[in-house]
């Protein structure tokens, strides 16, 4: 074979051979690319809130993108929630806290040094069953005592059943230098009577206050408001049924105490008397905090706190707090000026709660 030819030939082989190895090396190669895609990590997500969570902040709470990102960062976020102007305050506030769901139910269950300083003047536990003794640091304020003295049913600036007043009237002799001792010790005797009956009878025995020309039954207004919490009648039914019908209806998963206070609110040193429900289960933990009676301004309230718990997040939860009162006075020119300002203070509170629990139970060992 001529040399030309030969030379041609290998040529040709050295090329099929340079293309095959080009082929080997290029199908390595993607190989290679192709194991280290699927062995990188896959990228991050973005961070959200669980579902049922985020579907009420969507629905119900309507949260800015800028509130949800506040929120997400680990910053306490509050917001007002829809309600009916004339009568009620809505008000929604939430933080992620990095501690375990059952501290806080420990905390909550001391109760009287959970409830203390600040606007708390007095919070006392009340013993199951009651005793008087419960009441015995029960002292009416100054203005209360003045006020009493000109109580009668339909004209009274202390909210009180016709019952009390006319107690207060047949019992008391203003005249008497021992007058406020007796009208203090009568308030502590209606107070001790007031919270037996309401675990006797429920709702059933709540006050129909007579401080104004319409009375105003407390049962009915607290039923009205918690079929306005879309929380109690989508999410928590059982819990909100318990609430309506306690003591008939019962909650194993609950227990349940019942504490009262003297707390600084608005102008006035207000006597609020509680019943606070813990419902633990599987799925998370609600407390409910019922107002069954209140020296002042409001008629009836209940603040709910729901512990969500959030696996992408790891340990702790989101605490989130959903407060409801119902009050006179807020309708009119000067009504709306008071609501302003009851919507403002009750955010204030909301904020100082959400800010306070976050602070005492990342800070626990």
């Amino acid at each position: 074979m001529p040399r030309a030819a030969s030379k041609i030939r290998g040529d040709g082989e050295a090329v099929k051979i340079r293309g095959v190895l080009f082929a080997v090396i290029t199908a390595v190669s993607l190989s290679h690319a192709t194991e280290q895609v699927s062995q990188s990590p896959p990228p991050a997500r973005e961070p959200s809130f669980p579902s049922k969570l985020d579907t009420y902040l969507t629905t119900y709470v309507r949260l800015t993108s800028a509130e949800r990102r506040l929120l997400l960062s680990g910053a306490p976020v509050t917001a007002l929630l829809d309600a009916n102007a004339s009568q009620e305050v809505a008000v929604f506030g939430a933080v992620w806290v990095d501690a375990l769901p059952s501290a806080y139910v420990q905390l909550l269950k001391d109760i009287e040094n959970f409830e203390r300083g600040g606007g708390f003047r007095v919070t006392k536990r009340i013993s199951d069953p009651p005793r008087l003794e419960d009441f015995s640091s029960l002292e009416l304020p100054r203005d209360d005592v003045a006020d009493l003295k000109s109580c009668r049913v339909g004209a009274c600036a202390i909210k009180l059943s016709q019952a009390a007043l006319d107690r207060l009237r047949k019992e008391i002799d203003w005249s008497k230098r021992t007058a406020t001792a007796d009208a203090t010790t009568l308030a502590r005797q209606l107070a001790f009577e007031y919270v037996t009956g309401y675990l006797e009878g429920g709702n059933d025995r709540l006050a129909v206050y007579r401080d104004a020309e319409r009375p105003t039954f407390v049962a009915d207004e607290f039923k009205s408001m918690v079929d306005r919490i879309p929380s109690l009648v989508e999410y928590l039914p059982e819990l909100r049924t318990y609430l309506l019908e306690y003591p008939k209806a019962t909650l194993p998963t609950s227990s349940s105490f019942l504490y009262w206070q003297e707390a600084q609110f608005g102008l006035k040193p207000t006597i609020r008397i509680n019943h606070v429900v813990i419902d633990e289960h599987p799925g998370g933990i609600a407390v409910a905090s019922k107002q069954i009676y209140a020296s002042h301004y409001f008629w009836t309230a209940l603040e709910l706190r729901v512990l969500v718990s959030d696996p992408a997040r790891g340990r702790g939860f989101w605490f989130v707090d959903i407060s409801r009162s119902r009050s006179d006075g807020l309708t009119g020119f000067v009504g709306r000026l008071v609501r302003r300002r009851v919507e403002s203070e009750a955010q204030k509170g909301i904020l100082g709660l959400l800010q306070n629990t976050k602070l005492r139970l990342e800070q626990k060992p």
